[in-house]
């Protein structure tokens, strides 16, 4: 993984120089597996990030404050008692093993002082955080490891603390760039990043990787195989690692594909990919994974807080297919209704040739231009005239399923594409009152049943719309939900504002507030970016907005929340640009 046991002690550097001597201001768990503490020093208050998550496992300072639930785990309440008001007094990294020991010095309920560990451990789905105090005593984990989880090391409340088993591997703080080349070239004859990474305690693949690309110029080649010179560049490219290390050097990397998106990082500079990849380097390792992590962690609380939302949506919008599924084959059905009438038109032409008791007759067919006989089938019960009132009946009622059916379809049509567009704006939502929202929402429209209406109705309340503003220094507003769109939009919004909207693609109303300075080409063009990133092609290019004046947008009678027509429109077609839409967001 990237975050590996050296990059681990370019955090613990970080950490060192931001956080020793300060206390334990507040603690909390704003997810399952994530904890912030707020430590407050002489400086202020800085917030230190634990995840024990598989995917995104780590340790740092960040500057991001995610929600927290109305009810702490038992783990923060836990953490909260023993370590309230501790004293951060140091810090221990074994080697450069993925393990982080942060030591408090605390108090007991008799007010006598005790030294209390926080080990965090990154090791992907092995991961843990675990607090232990006197005579390495484990008090208790984030995660609970039993004898049936794993046989080689249980992480339970009262057993001793045992750190991970070491590996047999060189350790760069203690050997020297010609001990790890011996190791390396008489050891497996593997391509020459696979045989560091084997053979070099704390290294991830990409730092490998680069320091192999140094070596061989880009040549892919066996550890075995290796020239004098490429021994000579891997002997310099080992020495600067191990410099580095030592002296705390460290350029914060991110390594982008072509779109942007984040692939991996490190704590030096990135030559491997060439023009092939982007890279984004940062001021210090914590602004490099706020930035690599915030929108996976993001989706991962959505994910754990949305409970049953997204399956109840998706349920719902499946029932919904169906039912429309099933209306559609009714009204292909439907479709033989003229065959009724005209066969009740024939009957009623010949009732003298006809009697009860009939099961079918051939009569003629005065429709058909050729003349030719048509079968009729008949219910032998009835009378002629009867028979003939029997199609008649038959008729009607196909040609009002027709027209009831037409109707229901086109309402299940409607409801599918708001049930989307609620989907859309769960999976962008970032905090707990845009979720209490968007439940309000629904439980207005009758899909789940209202719990706590006026709390939950106090807390979405105040929350506001998004707010931007454009280079050109104008006012720019985008709806969290449906419900806030239709406020926005219908109410708050001027006749003269400009409304923005992705083209038939579901996402967030955004308005331009028009005041008395004229509205630029490039303000519509941010507001643009901020549409398109604010919907469901987020992670698509060239999306095509819609832009028009206020007056122009309407809401169709009965229409669900978030709905509207409009017209006298143009189109700009825009790359949603997170970073752009991130510098333009007003911080409250």
């Amino acid at each position: 993984m990237a975050f590996d046991g050296a990059f681990l002690s370019k955090v613990r550097n970080e950490l060192y120089a931001g956080a020793i001597g300060s206390r334990i201001d507040k603690i909390s768990q704003p997810s399952r597996e994530e904890l912030i503490i707020l430590l407050r020093g002489r400086d202020g208050g800085r917030r230190l990030l634990l995840s024990a998550n598989a995917g995104s496992s780590r340790i740092h300072f960040t500057n991001t404050a995610p929600d927290n639930p109305k009810t702490p785990p038992m783990f923060c309440m836990l953490l909260r008692k023993y370590l309230s008001g501790a004293k951060f007094k140091s810090m221990r990294q074994i080697g450069l093993d993925r393990s982080l020991f942060l030591d408090f010095e605390a108090t007991n309920e008799l007010g006598d002082p005790l030294t209390l560990t926080i080990a965090v451990e990154i090791m992907g789905r092995h991961s843990n955080i675990i607090l232990i105090k006197d005579e390495n005593r484990i008090i208790d984990a984030i995660k609970r490891i039993d004898f049936e989880t794993s046989r080689v090391r249980q992480i339970l409340p009262g057993m001793l603390y045992e750190p991970p088993p070491a590996q047999d591997k060189l350790n760069p703080l203690e050997s020297s760039a010609a001990e790890m080349i011996a190791q390396v070239r008489f050891g497996r004859d593997i391509e020459l990043s696979n045989a560091l990474l084997e053979r070099i305690q704390g290294v991830s693949p990409i730092v490998c990787r680069e320091i192999a690309h140094f070596a061989t110029r880009g040549v892919e080649t066996n550890a075995h195989d290796l020239s004098e010179n490429q021994v000579e560049r891997l002997s310099y490219a080992l020495s600067a690692f191990i410099d580095g290390l030592k002296t705390g050097k460290c350029t914060p990397t991110i390594v982008c594909e072509a779109d942007g998106r984040p692939r991996d990082f490190t704590f030096m500079p990135v030559t491997q990919y060439g023009a092939a990849r982007l890279t984004r380097e940062y001021a210090s390792c914590g602004d490099l994974l706020d930035a690599f992590y915030s929108e996976r962690d993001n989706m991962e609380r959505i994910k754990q807080r949305s409970g049953g939302l997204l399956k109840l949506l998706a349920n719902t919008s499946d029932r919904i297919r169906r039912k429309v599924a099933v209306q559609r084959e009714e009204l292909k059905e439907c479709a033989g209704r003229e065959q009724l009438k005209i066969k009740g038109d024939i009957i009623s032409a010949n009732l003298y040739a006809l009697q009860k008791g009939n099961k079918t007759v051939r009569l003629p067919n005065f429709y058909d231009s050729a003349g030719d006989e048509i079968e009729i089938e008949l219910d032998p019960r009835l009378t002629p005239p009867q028979n003939a009132q029997r199609y008649y009946a038959l008729y009607r009622k196909a040609d009002t399923a027709e027209k009831k059916l037409a109707s229901l379809i086109e309402q299940g049509e409607q409801e599918l594409l708001y049930i989307d567009s609620v989907f859309d704006a769960l999976t962008r939502s970032s905090g707990l009152g845009e979720l209490d929202a968007i439940r309000e929402e629904l439980a207005q429209g009758r899909y789940i049943r209202r719990q706590n209406r006026q709390a939950k109705l106090k807390r979405h309340e105040k929350l506001p719309p998004l707010r931007y503003r454009s280079s050109d220094g104008h006012l720019i507003l985008a709806g969290r939900n449906n419900t806030q769109n239709d406020k926005l939009t219908l109410k708050d919004s001027r006749n003269t504002d400009i409304w923005l909207h992705t083209q038939k693609i579901h996402g967030a109303h955004v308005v331009i507030i028009v005041d008395d300075s004229n509205i630029t080409d490039n303000t519509i063009k941010e507001a643009a970016i901020i549409a398109a990133y604010q919907s469901q092609a987020r992670k698509s290019g060239k999306v095509p907005v819609d832009y028009t004046l206020v007056k122009h947008v309407k809401k169709p009678s009965g229409a669900k929340p978030g709905m509207v027509i409009y017209d006298h429109y143009k189109t700009v077609y825009v790359d949603p640009d997170e970073e752009l839409v991130n510098s333009l967001l007003e911080k409250r």
